[in-house]
């Protein structure tokens, strides 16, 4: 009885730690999915943003972010940290955040300030937030990165809030992967809402799919830039990426932190020198599962190292209107694909010295032959007050250099301070009719005359709202002369028939046909002495010989000669030429 009694006693124990430890079991299968959500990207997210408090409005005089949790479950903060492209804070404390809840997180000195707002952390080494705009981010206690943002003064929409003293607020917390778009200016009475819900909360939903912008390769690598954050497994897909001429299917593809818009490709083959290739990505989805759709392809190739006029200053708005912002505008005139990365744009000094140099981008990023580029601090100002036909040629410049209303000097320098092209534009170049020239573009004429030529730039036209950035000039007009050259060979001829330089050869190259031409020789006097050819009808390149007679087959005194040629065609391009000889003879 007693060993039965004990046994019984036994089991029942060992039924109890079972159930003890299914239990346990069971409790970490149920809460082990919400620890690993609560850890994954877009659990907590950046939804408000001061980065300059000055002018203040009604909020301290410092820098901050809020963070809000967007799941169900509290989040433990502990280790996390803030960073931008400079490094990263100290870490937050053990702190749980509970379900759509709210924190502010600064730097140590702003702690006191900015704790009558609400749950407030003070992190050592807080970034200092730029003014005009980077990328902010958090990151867990392993190292992840759970939100980013790239905010600039675009997202603003009001150029005076974007001055100071104004925070920009996240309308939907649920959709953290729209950018701008789900970004606004705090319309609170204070300039911000730090610890509350936005002035700007709202619903947002994303239903836009991802956009392919741009492309850059080096060797067999392509690195891609989306215009929006992505979902990783799709963007890390090789399979779902393929190069034009020959490129393949991508081998292997990474999505790229901190953003997640750019993904880094590898293919088998090296791309090959001035070759233009597309490149298309499809089953590629943002983080908010829309799949990529009509915007999936972009250009890309090697980059050509920039030369002199390769790039020219094709458009200049120095006087904006008082709500306006000035631009200059880029034209690759050349055939090479160009690493915009190398290029920089300044102004000169009083003392003419170049000066303000800023980069263009930090970004690879290519300009191809024929293509417009548009530098600005605000482009989202300059697409509402003119007709932007390219809304990819953009580019904002934290600090563009400063362009006088009444004269300044444009300066484009690659990163070795070569000169690629200049301007000193003078506000008496408008057309002298326009009685007030705010808000009117210089636009260059022709892109292949000389940048300094007042009589090759002229206001923008009033039809089309007086600029055209990103797209073809107003004004624009090519040369009407003749692109070609004429030859003679050789400079020194002896028509005496002994086999040497018997002949004088008059060579021409066109870049087109339908030319006619006249060529005559001119003695020392400037006598005309042979009508070599009248209308004759060339080709695109050839050439005509002369024996060193005159109009009546007779031989020529030795001495220097003109040969004079004149081309034209119907279409009204007229070109001349003067070619210098020298007749001698050895008999």
């Amino acid at each position: 009885m007693f060993l039965r009694n004990r046994l019984i006693n036994v089991i029942f124990k060992d039924m109890l730690h079972r159930c003890f430890l299914t239990t346990i079991v069971c409790l970490l299968m149920i809460l082990q999915p919400h620890f690993l959500f609560a850890q994954s990207r877009f659990s907590v997210v950046i939804s408000e943003i001061m980065s300059d408090p000055s002018p203040q409005i009604g909020l301290p005089n410092a820098e901050w972010i809020e963070i809000r949790n967007t799941t169900s479950v509290a989040i433990n903060l502990q280790n996390w940290r803030v960073g931008d492209g400079s490094g990263v804070s100290g870490t937050l404390p053990n702190f749980l955040l509970q379900p759509d809840s709210i924190a502010i997180i600064c730097g140590t000195t702003a702690a006191t300030t900015m704790q009558q707002y609400g749950r407030t952390f003070a992190v050592t080494s807080f970034p200092s937030l730029d003014n005009a705009g980077e990328v902010i981010f958090i990151r867990n206690n392993t190292g992840a990165i759970v939100h980013a943002v790239d905010y600039n003064l675009s997202w603003f929409n009001n150029a005076v809030k974007s001055d100071g003293g104004w925070t920009l607020e996240m309308v939907d917390t649920k959709n953290p992967c729209a950018g701008g778009n789900n970004w606004k200016a705090s319309i609170d009475a204070r300039g911000g809402t730090p610890g509350i819900k936005n002035s700007v909360d709202g619903n947002n939903n994303d239903q836009q799919p991802p956009a392919l912008l741009r492309a850059f390769a080096t060797g067999s690598t392509v690195v891609l830039n989306f215009d929006e954050p992505l979902d990783s497994l799709s963007a890390a897909t090789a399979a779902n990426y393929s190069l034009s001429n020959g490129g393949g299917t991508a081998i292997a593809a990474v999505c790229i932190a901190p953003l997640f818009n750019t993904v880094q490709l590898t293919f088998t083959n090296t791309l090959q020198a001035n070759t233009v290739y597309t490149v298309t990505a499809t089953n590629v989805r943002d983080c908010s599962g829309n799949s990529i759709a009509a915007f999936n392809t972009t250009k890309t190739g090697l980059s050509t190292a920039v030369a002199a006029n390769d790039i020219v200053i094709n458009e200049i708005l120095f006087n904006p209107t008082a709500n306006g912002t000035d631009y200059v505008e880029l034209y690759n005139r050349s055939t090479k694909l160009i690493n915009l990365k190398t290029v920089l744009i300044a102004n000169r000094s009083s003392a003419g010295a170049i000066a303000n140099m800023k980069a263009i981008t930090t970004q690879d990023q290519l300009l191809f032959p024929g293509e417009y580029l548009v530098l600005s601090e605000d482009d989202a100002t300059i697409k509402r007050q003119f007709t932007a036909k390219n809304l990819s040629a953009f580019i904002n410049i934290a600090s563009m250099p400063s362009y006088s209303d009444d004269e300044g000097t444009v300066v484009l320098t690659d990163n070795g301070g070569l000169v690629i092209d200049e301007v000193h534009y003078k506000d008496a170049w408008h057309f002298a009719l326009i009685s007030n020239n705010e808000g009117v573009a210089l636009e260059r004429i022709d892109p292949n005359a000389a940048s300094q030529n007042k009589d090759n730039w002229h206001s923008a036209a009033k039809d089309v709202g007086y600029g055209t950035p990103s797209y073809q000039n107003s004004q624009f007009r090519l040369d009407v002369q003749v692109q070609g050259e004429i030859t003679v060979t050789p400079e020194v001829f002896s028509p005496d028939n002994d086999g040497t330089d018997d002949l004088l050869t008059i060579s021409y190259r066109f870049s087109e046909t339908g030319y006619v031409m006249n060529i005559t020789v001119f003695d020392a006097a400037g006598r005309p002495v042979k009508a070599l050819q009248r209308n004759a009808i060339c080709s695109q390149q050839g050439s005509f010989r002369w024996d060193g007679l005159n109009d009546k087959f007779q031989k020529l005194p030795l001495g220097p000669y003109v040969v004079f040629t004149e081309i034209f065609n119907l279409q009204g391009k007229v070109k001349r030429f003067k070619n210098q000889i020298v007749l001698a003879r050895r008999f």
